[in-house]
């Protein structure tokens, strides 16, 4: 393979585009202040800190739901209820750890439970596509508002605060200095991407998102890998409210995972995975997490206000999905190859 052909098979990746848009932001903010990306390390607790570790940091959650919501995407569906089942994974989690020890047996149980319930919560939107047929985006709409109402009655409405300091190590904990949770999160990533990669599993979720009718011709069951995308879903959220919560101990169950879905869904679509289902990019769905992420830091960053932050947010994200889009690309193509021809028809 040649260089050209390398570099063009590289920039055909739509996720390319999501890593250039952090490099540009990056940018930005170095110009307005050169050491923007400095490391510092603590003396005394030797832990390192800065602007890029607190992206990483930040990026954690925002990761978690964007690769479950990339497999449910690619079935076809949505997943709407993301950012409730993040509040009630932490409204468990806080409920729990407000009336037990700070133990780190307490803290393993609550975070037992907390996966255990968004599990469950995820079973239930899939067997209610998969078994009862209903639409994916008016299960997981009606989930997202029950979300946030379970969620409330568990906490009695209240905004919950714990002390432990086992579960506060999820957050804020370092190993080798490096923060423990972004540590976390690329393992489950790691996993997920091995489990769906190097068995059958991923060709079958695609499968069913090209064509679920051909797919069970084949021999594959869509009902059960509905059930199981849905389900890792729920988890996947759930461990995000866990990341979520144990940063300050406290649970809102009016602001946690507020607004997340929609951070998930823009992460894997920026990522170049195609809202119609099919073939997925876990990497793609990985950079646009990290762009989000890189995405609200800057907004922080530069100061703009808040009530100018989702328009900014949406220009940056237009721009990338332009760049992506066939059909401009394809445009610039067309303006390229022309060029020559006008240069000669100017020499004839």
């Amino acid at each position: 393979m040649t260089v050209n052909e390398s570099v063009r098979k590289l920039f055909g990746a739509r996720y390319i585009w999501a890593v250039i848009a952090i490099l540009v932001l990056l940018a930005v903010n170095l110009l307005r202040d050169p050491s923007y990306l400095a490391i510092s390390v603590n003396p005394v607790t030797e832990n390192l800190s800065g602007n890029l570790l607190d992206i990483l940091r930040n990026a954690a959650p925002i990761l978690m739901i964007a690769v479950g919501m990339c497999l449910v995407i690619s079935t076809s569906g949505i997943d709407l209820s993301v950012g409730s089942v993040m509040a009630v994974s932490g409204a468990v989690s806080m409920e729990f750890l407000s009336s037990a020890g700070d133990t780190a047996t307490s803290a393993l149980t609550a975070v037992a439970l907390a996966l255990l319930v968004s599990t469950a919560v995820g079973v239930v939107n899939g067997l209610l596509i998969a078994h009862v047929g209903l639409q994916p985006f008016i299960t997981t709409l009606v989930m997202m508002l029950a979300g946030r109402g379970i969620a409330k009655v568990i906490t009695s409405g209240q905004n919950t605060t714990a002390r432990n300091e086992a579960f506060r190590w999820i957050a804020n904990g370092h190993v080798l200095g490096f923060p423990v949770v972004i540590l976390l999160a690329l393992a489950v990533v790691a996993v997920v991407a091995f489990v769906v990669r190097r068995t059958a599993l991923g060709l079958m979720i695609e499968a069913i998102g090209i064509n679920a009718r051909a797919s069970r011709m084949v021999g594959i069951k869509p009902r059960g890998l509905l059930i199981t995308v849905y389900s890792v879903s729920g988890l996947l959220a759930g461990i995000g409210g866990l990341f979520t919560v144990s940063t300050v101990m406290t649970v809102d169950v009016s602001q946690t995972g507020s607004a997340m879905e929609m951070d998930a869904i823009l992460a894997v679509v920026i990522g170049g995975t195609a809202l119609a289902g099919g073939k997925f990019s876990l990497t793609g769905a990985v950079a646009g997490a990290f762009l989000i992420a890189t995405l609200n830091k800057t907004v922080v960053f530069l100061g703009v206000p808040s009530s100018a932050t989702p328009a900014f947010k949406a220009v940056v994200i237009i721009v990338i999905c332009l760049i992506q889009s066939e059909r401009v690309r394809g445009y610039v193509s067309a303006r390229r190859r022309s060029r020559p021809a006008r240069a000669k028809e100017r020499v004839a």
